[in-house]
Order: structure tokens, then sequence, then C-alpha cells
């Protein structure tokens, strides 16, 4: 598939997004939104995949919304924001639909819909001259891109609101303290280390994974009892696949096991 604001590549079952507009910092526009909603609809329905990363080209990973394009369209600014956000939150929805993990590798500089991207995503590896800022109510906004879910989830509803209402801004160092990320590297390092996680991901029980995320997402808003429901239902479900076959009997024979994703 070719897109006009992103690349889009798969090889040896991993997917690899890369916004693609370093001249801007890969600002969202409405065609990067749209782009990114076709591909994780995409994807979305691809069988073969087991792991999946999203990553920019440049200096920048997400540098927020496209402050120009919005100047641009001021008369008509609810209606021009309105399709750019339904382009963003349905690829959102779809990516975390997705039955595989999910890595963003944060090369740069990190705003507004990018800090949705990143948070939105299982694991976050950010090169070290990453910087992240919420950056919304500096033109006047509020937050989209999941940001306002996953961000007090993460770092709790005094920092989030600390970075919402002062778009204070994060160096990598003070995002992987804070929880916001699980790893920081050299920026030289990045696309080795991203590739790196990714092939072991892709090499793993994909089933167990996706129903791991789907059962640490929902785990938020459900009961204790509802959540032990979830979970008996879960396990027994993998209990009658091939992975979990493969995985118990390489257990017993003292031997790594060998996944092939079913």
């Amino acid at each position: 598939m070719e897109f006009e604001t992103i690349l889009f590549e798969k090889a040896d079952q991993i997917g690899r997004i890369t916004l693609n507009q370093p001249k801007t910092l890969n600002a969202l526009n409405l065609q990067l939104a749209s782009d990114l909603r076709e591909v994780m609809s995409h994807i979305k329905d691809e069988s073969d995949l087991r792991v999946l990363v999203l990553t920019g080209t440049g200096r920048g990973f997400c540098a927020g919304g496209d402050v120009g394009s919005f100047h641009a369209n001021l008369d008509d600014a609810p209606k021009f924001l309105r399709r750019i956000i339904w382009h963003l939150h349905a690829a959102i929805t779809y990516m975390l639909e997705l039955k595989l993990p999910v890595i963003v590798g944060i090369n740069g500089v990190t705003a507004g819909a990018g800090m949705g991207l990143c948070l939105a995503a299982d694991l976050a590896i950010a090169a070290e001259s990453a910087v992240f800022t919420m950056a919304y109510t500096g033109i006047g906004a509020t937050p989209d891109g999941s940001s306002t879910y996953f961000l007090p989830r993460l770092i709790g509803t005094r920092r989030a609101m600390e970075l919402a209402l002062t778009n204070r801004q994060l160096t990598a160092k003070e995002a992987l303290d804070w929880g916001m990320i699980n790893a920081v590297v050299p920026d030289t390092e990045l696309p080795g280390e991203l590739d790196k996680m990714a092939q072991q991901l892709s090499r793993g029980p994909t089933r167990a994974y996706g129903n791991t995320r789907r059962l640490i997402r929902e785990s938020s808003n459900t009961s204790l009892a509802t959540q032990l429901e979830n979970e008996a239902n879960s396990i027994v479900a993998m209990a009658a696949t091939e992975d979990f076959k493969k995985g118990v009997t390489a257990f017993v024979e003292k031997r790594k096991p060998e996944f092939d994703g079913r």
C-alpha cells in the first residue's frame, strides 16, 4: 500500500508505519490523519502480522496538529477540526482493537496528537533527544487523540494536569521517570532497538499477546469480579491454542518454545 504522508511496509510478520512529513516534524494535517486511519484499518484486517511498529522520519515523531492548516481554515475551524479528529480517533480506535502488540519509537519532538499516539501504544522507546509536551492550551485548544484517557492512567491525575495546563516540556529521561515510556536509547540506536523488540515479539504467542493487551486495557473500566471472569475466560481460550500446547511442552522438556502465533 502507498500513502501520501506515511510509509508502510511488512516484513517477517512485522508491520512498520513511518510518519513521513519531516519538513513539518510530522505535524498532523487532514491528509496524514486520513492516511493513518486507512493504514490502521488495513492492518486491523491483516491476518499474517504479529507486531506493529510506529515511528517517524526526521527530527520529530509528531509535532501535534498542523497549526498552519488550522489558521488557513479559521473561518470554518469547527468543521475542519471535526474532519481531522474523525480520522485520528478512528485510527487510534483501530490500533487499540488490534490483536497484536504495538510498539512506538519516539524519534524526536512529540506534541499534541503525537502524545496521544505515543500513549495509546503498548510499548514506547524514545531516543535521548526526544521531547514531550501536550501543547494544546498554548493555542486555546483542549486535548484529543486519547491523551486525557491514557495520560492520567499512566502518570496520575496531578502530573497529567500539570502537563495539560502548563504545557511543561519533558525530556526523554523525565518521561521515562514519570512512567510515560519504557526505555530511552541513544538516537543512533533507536532503529536497532525497535527492530530488536519487534523481532522478539514477532516470535511470541501472538494470540496470548492480543488477549493480554485487551485484559490490561479493559481493567480500568471493570469491577474485580468482572475482570476475574474475563481472565478466566481468556486463559481457558488460550489453553485451546497451538501456542499454549507448544509452550507447555517446551517448558516440561526444558527448552525454549517456538511459537507460530496460532
